[in-house]
């Protein structure tokens, strides 16, 4: 692999390693938070909490803008941007409100980062080794989220403001990799699409050396110049990518996974576990979601993307099932930890490793920014959803219903990769493209 592609693909998915700190982070401060400010459940929930979900949202209906018009390279440098004054803001905060402006904040910078980094990446990419480099922001995502567990852990003890270090050390990071993403050069596909063939030759020379360029870029540039400029994502011809990025980002968060991430040590505490056990089974998720992303990467381009997907799903099926019995017939102990440990093995071989991947993977060229944010934008609206809605469900209906909804969503997932889901292992973004649009045209 050439090294310089390496080291490109790493900088961008950094931006992976702040959207997994910055949404983890605030299960340390949970519950304080909510004593802090006297907030009722459904404040708590829905505002405080969730309120940089909804900025994901925000982030990932409308990052497709600047990530087509300004390019990925620049839209990376605002997402950097935007987790700085998110951390340094929040941390500052002495009200619900103003915490949850500036948790807002970082949330749009974790929804635009969900369009731009894949993006990047899947387009400097060789074929055979797009899967691996993709989910390097993935890997990215679950190392920032281990950390974050780490720091949280570590700082729980330092007093009453130990909350305002565990949301504002993220500071440090995003400037570092605001700084990195300053040295890498702008997506050749992106150069092309803008016609800016000069500067993408420049690029494609260093990531393709032994390639014919001039005949590259007119393979390329062909592509782009066929395309309509009225055309969007919603036309007949786009319907099966547009499905498969529905489907795939929904059955992500059906799964449970940002509810988990979100109130591990309140999960682990309904169970019966005290607060600093909880904390530290907390961090025993971020390792084991690091395991099994390592796994997924070594593997996702040697076994494809929908054989990972059969081995999410199935082992989704089985832990959250277990937790749910758990929860209903009173297993006390390590159970519930080890049953989530399993849930979160399964999401990071399986969801977790392909779906950034896959959503980079199938819509062309000109439209890949828009197709991204639509999937994104489904991602997080639901991730904003769902994890709003916890504190008041296990309130009401109990945790063993919550986690047996899961499950049987689940099934459904297992159905849509056998009947739906199309490998893209090893193939060119064009043929991929091109292949999904004649499926959809039939």
């Amino acid at each position: 692999m050439n090294n310089k592609i390496l080291i490109w693909s790493i900088t961008a998915a950094l931006a992976g390693f702040l959207f997994g700190f910055d949404t983890v982070v605030i299960s340390g401060a949970d519950k304080k938070l909510q004593l802090l400010w006297g907030s009722s459940d459904a404040f708590h929930g829905s505002v405080v909490m969730a309120m940089a979900l909804w900025g994901t949202v925000i982030g990932a209906l409308f990052g497709g803008i600047p990530t087509n018009k300004l390019g990925r390279k620049n839209t990376l440098i605002i997402i950097g941007i935007l987790y700085t004054v998110s951390a340094i803001g929040s941390a500052l905060a002495n009200d619900p409100y103003t915490f949850a402006l500036f948790r807002f904040i970082g949330g749009v910078g974790v929804g635009a980062s969900t369009i731009a980094a894949p993006a990047y990446i899947s387009e400097i990419a060789p074929a055979k080794d797009r899967g691996r480099l993709v989910a390097l922001y993935q890997f990215n995502i679950v190392f920032g989220i281990l950390i974050a567990f780490l720091s949280n852990y570590l700082l729980n003890g330092i007093g009453e403001n130990a909350w305002r270090w565990m949301i504002g050390i993220e500071a440090l990071p995003a400037v570092i990799y605001t700084l990195l993403v300053l040295t890498v050069p702008k997506s050749p596909r992106w150069l092309l699409s803008k016609f800016r063939k000069e500067e993408a030759k420049k690029v494609l020379k260093i990531i393709n050396p032994d390639q014919d360029i001039d005949a590259l870029i007119l393979d390329l540039s062909n592509n782009d110049e066929e395309a309509l400029k009225h055309e969007n994502i919603f036309l007949k011809k786009y319907r099966i990518p547009l499905t498969l990025a529905f489907l795939i980002a929904m059955f992500n968060q059906l799964s449970g996974i940002n509810a988990l991430l979100y109130y591990a040590p309140r999960i682990f505490e309904e169970a019966g576990l005290g607060e600093n056990t909880a904390l530290l089974s907390s961090i025993g998720i971020g390792v084991t979601n690091l395991v099994f992303t390592l796994l997924g990467v070594f593997l996702i381009d040697k076994l494809g993307r929908k054989t990972l997907m059969y081995f999410g799903s199935i082992g989704y099926i089985i832990s959250l099932s277990l937790v749910a019995c758990a929860f209903f017939f009173g297993w006390s102990g390590m159970a519930v930890p080890i049953f989530l440990f399993m849930f979160i093995g399964a999401h990071a071989i399986g969801q977790g490793a392909v779906i950034w991947v896959f959503i980079s993977e199938i819509f062309p060229n000109h439209l890949r920014a828009s197709g991204q944010s639509f999937g994104s934008s489904t991602h997080w609206f639901l991730a904003a959803l769902i994890p709003a809605l916890i504190p008041s469900l296990f309130a009401t209906i109990g945790a063993g219903f919550v986690f047996l909804f899961f499950a049987v969503m689940m099934m459904l997932q297992l159905l849509f990769v056998v009947f739906m889901m199309p490998e893209t292992k090893g193939i060119s973004l064009e043929e991929l493209s091109e292949k999904l649009i004649k499926k959809s045209i039939k």
